[in-house]
């Protein structure tokens, strides 16, 4: 897919991910273009939600750690990547699409609107360690020590 004007791929004239569509949103966010202001903790939700449906699982995890370290890495200093925290995101989503009625991620955060607004609860429900503060969980992925995710 060619792109012959710019305000598509970088988010110019646009206010929130959602007014691109699921590829144009994954395309501009694997080429690097996507303005990052638009790349909110609901963006990281909907990234994890496509390459599930796309990919299956497994492959949105190495899909989700290897573009955004990218994105990281060109709009920032390549320190804000966290592994535990994207494996486990998708672990999440992966959970509740599983019990989803939606076709499309609007609907999707909508039928579960924690994951927008009790994510941290919801990983606390999982892990006694905190993986938001701990150095190793941010460079190695570490599994739940409280309550698996499946």
């Amino acid at each position: 897919m060619s792109c012959t004007n710019p305000n598509l791929w970088y988010g110019k004239n646009r206010t929130h991910h959602s007014q691109f569509s699921d590829s144009e949103f994954v395309e501009a966010f694997e080429r690097g273009s996507l303005e990052p202001k638009l790349f909110n903790h609901e963006a990281h939700l909907r990234l994890a939600w496509i390459y599930i449906q796309n990919h299956g699982e497994q492959i949105a995890i190495e899909k989700s750690c290897s573009s955004i370290k990218h994105f990281d890495a060109i709009h920032g200093k390549g320190d804000k990547f966290h592994t535990t925290i994207t494996v486990a995101a998708v672990k999440v989503v992966h959970h509740f699409i599983k019990k989803s009625k939606s076709n499309t991620f609007a609907d999707f955060i909508e039928e579960f609107p924690n994951l927008k607004t009790a994510f941290k609860e919801i990983l606390n429900q999982h892990y006694e360690l905190n993986i938001f503060s701990s150095d190793g969980a941010r460079s190695a992925y570490i599994a739940p020590d409280k309550l698996p995710f499946n």
